[in-house]
């Protein structure tokens, strides 16, 4: 917070903007400070969402010679304002800031209170910004993401063939760990086929769970039936759709993270972290540690840091 003489708030920034935004529209406020008045001057406007609109309102921020602008970060709707608005063209300085630190009053929020609201905490440096990694970082975490998502259906798949087993009394997973491993792959494609008994089915074992076919001609002696077959073969189409997708998502990760190569092997040297791993630290964290003061401070940005929660001096798990 930025304070002059005898605790009275020091202004930041004579000219700047706060944006409200929502799915379809963005409210804006420029607060201008002139020498001699003492109550800031307010200059309002609201734009659409298309890239049309957006472009508009850079245009209007820039013939209001406004730097800085500040915007809070409302769903996934601020990103595309934060691209278009942080073009080099435009030479804005852009700040995205959590919702808690302008929350209005209990009925008297509307989108140009809460506009004027960003425009006035900003004006006097009271927004803290949130970290927003450079464009081909965001597009890094975009992937890992969206591989994340697809692993997690993946292993619902999974889940999903293994409770439907056990409906049949097949007890696979009894014995093989993973019953979406080689061994387990080939034994599922031909139980949906209803190719072979339970000494046939388990002479597909492969590497270690060859020492296993006892335990897996007793495991694979269910009573399959053609409902089961049909169910079967429809989880493992989804199942091999999934794995192409992550498939063509690590291929395209490998691409993206050649320029990378050498910060991902150190990185795979922290016991624990293998590639896949590594590719999330770089994507979330991003490759400039200037923007964390202290190793704390990136472990509490990622969340990695247990909350505090004490009340009547006993304290709770977070």
């Amino acid at each position: 917070m930025a304070r002059g003489r005898k605790g009275v708030m020091k202004i930041l920034y004579r000219r700047c903007a706060g944006i409200d935004i929502h799915k379809k529209s963005v409210s804006v406020c420029i607060r201008r400070r002139v020498e001699g008045h003492k109550e800031a001057e307010l200059e309002e406007a609201v734009f659409g969402t298309f890239t049309q609109d957006l472009e508009r309102l850079a245009e209007w921020l820039k013939q209001r010679k406004v730097k800085q602008v500040a915007m809070e970060s409302t769903g996934v709707y601020w990103i595309p304002v934060w691209n278009i608005l942080e073009h080099r063209k435009w030479k804005l300085e852009l700040m995205l800031v959590n919702p808690s630190t302008v929350r209005a009053l209990r009925g008297q929020k509307t989108d140009r209170i809460d506009a004027r609201r960003i425009a006035e905490y900003l004006q006097y440096g009271l927004l803290r910004a949130s970290y927003i990694p450079p464009r081909p970082v965001r597009q890094l975490r975009d992937l890992t993401r969206m591989r994340t998502h697809i692993q997690g259906d993946r292993n619902r798949v999974i889940n999903r063939i293994g409770r439907l087993l056990e409906t049949v009394n097949i007890k696979l997973g009894s014995v093989a760990s993973n019953i979406a491993g080689k061994t387990g792959r080939a034994i599922l494609e031909r139980l949906s086929e209803d190719s072979g008994n339970a000494e046939q089915l388990a002479e597909l074992a492969l590497g270690s769970l060859k020492k296993k076919i006892p335990d897996l001609i007793l495991a694979l002696d269910g009573r399959a039936d053609q409902h089961f077959r049909w169910m079967l073969k429809r989880l493992l189409r989804k199942l091999k759709m999934q794995d192409t997708e992550l498939a063509e998502i690590d291929a395209r990760l490998a691409d993206q993270y050649t320029e990378h190569a050498d910060l991902l092997k150190r990185l795979c040297t922290i016991p624990g972290v293998e590639i896949t791993t590594a590719r999330v630290l770089l994507a979330e964290l991003g490759t400039d540690m200037s923007h964390f003061p202290t190793a704390a401070h990136a472990a509490s940005w990622a969340g990695l840091c247990p909350g505090n929660s004490e009340s009547a001096g006993k304290r709770f798990s977070r």
